[in-house]
């Protein structure tokens, strides 16, 4: 705490000296303004001006994610910090002051004679200066608390995008993240045709063949395989219809649909689950499908023998967590289920990472907003 206190009076301060600079520059370049050629010349003189007091904020007030700002705003900005570093100036002037008055005291107080004048001062006289130099003390503290904040709300607003960029950027990325779900949603219903061609459609085309050979031979040993047959479509026909939507998110919440989930995984899968309650409807089923995919991509491809997943809150976020000890290697690519997962989370208004290296397992990672 003091060391940053320090470093916020010592921003202040060096924001101070590098105000008359500023008051220098913009004295010389004012009357240049006027002129459309030399116009941009002081907007650029203002750039690298703003730039070093960009440092001097990085360094000292702990403002970092600055820099994407045009000539004219800088410009702007380094006639309003120009006054905020007059105003810390002035602040400092204050405290210089403050300290000789302090060390003439003392030197009053250590002889004897009374404050600010000639014989012996009583209790109640440096009692009033203890008071004074108290509320000195806190308006200097507060004078650098303010001024500071001042140049960080003043960098924020014209060193920072402006509303518009902000707004832009927000619609580009909405256009993005519609397309993406509209690449998942279409990618998702390839991978159930492909479920359905490849794993129930020829397990009735099998049941059907055994069934006429048992209704022309009536031999019970093909009833029993028709059977077997019949249950075997009737288990992918399930797996298919939970890995469309699981019916458990709708009607338990997300902890029951995970827990049947990590009981139904062919190796050993252990859930923590830190919620208190199921989180809204479409966080929830983002958080499903980003753990039913990762449990999928860890049994067949990463050869885990153990999965463990952990969902939990942090701050306003709901962050899931699958890690496994299988292979590692995995990579985000342009398809495949990982895409499709970012592309989910994305839409979602959250972050998603993938951490795999070779040979050292894989932790698979969502953060989503949840107000």
């Amino acid at each position: 705490m003091i060391i940053y206190a320090a470093r916020t009076a010592a921003g202040v301060g060096l924001g101070a000296l590098t105000a008359l600079a500023g008051v220098l520059y913009l004295l010389l370049g004012a009357p240049l303004l006027v002129v459309p050629a030399s116009r941009k010349v002081v907007q650029r003189g203002a750039r690298r001006l703003s730039e070093l007091e960009r440092t001097r904020l990085w360094r000292y007030l702990d403002i970092d994610n600055l820099g994407d700002y045009d000539n004219r705003r800088a410009l702007q900005f380094l006639v309003l910090r120009t006054l905020a570093g007059l105003l810390g100036l002035g602040v400092w002037v204050c405290i210089g002051g403050g300290l000789v008055a302090a060390v003439v005291y003392i030197g009053q107080l250590v002889t004897g004679r009374a404050p600010g004048g000639q014989g012996a001062g009583s209790v109640v006289d440096w009692l009033v200066v203890a008071a004074l130099a108290t509320m000195a003390v806190f308006l200097c503290i507060q004078g650098i608390t303010g001024v500071a904040a001042l140049e960080r709300r003043l960098a924020k607003r014209f060193l920072g995008p402006s509303r518009w960029t902000l707004l832009k950027r927000r619609m580009d990325f909405l256009a993005t993240t519609r397309a993406e779900v509209v690449d998942a949603v279409n990618d998702e219903r390839r991978r159930i045709e492909r479920d359905l061609h490849d794993g129930v459609q020829q397990r009735l085309v099998a049941l059907g063949l055994l069934l006429g050979r048992a209704r022309r031979t009536g031999d019970s040993e093909l009833v029993r395989q028709a059977h077997e047959e019949s249950q075997e479509a009737l288990r992918e026909l399930r797996d298919v219809a939970w890995r469309v939507y699981p019916v458990a998110l709708d009607e338990s919440g997300l902890e029951a649909a995970l827990e049947s989930l990590a009981e139904r995984a062919v190796i050993r899968v252990q859930l923590v689950y830190a919620l208190t309650g199921s989180p809204p409807t479409p966080v929830a089923t983002v958080a499903y499908f980003v753990v039913s995919e990762s449990v999928t991509n860890a049994v067949k491809h990463a050869g885990a023998t153990w999965i463990t997943i952990d969902v939990r809150r942090r701050e306003r976020n709901v962050v899931v967590k699958v890690t496994d000890d299988g292979c590692g290697g995995a990579r985000i690519s342009l398809t495949g289920g990982l895409a499709g997962l970012l592309r989910r989370v994305a839409a979602a208004d959250g972050e998603f990472t993938v951490d795999s290296p070779p040979r050292g397992g894989t932790v698979v990672q969502a953060v989503l907003p949840c107000g």
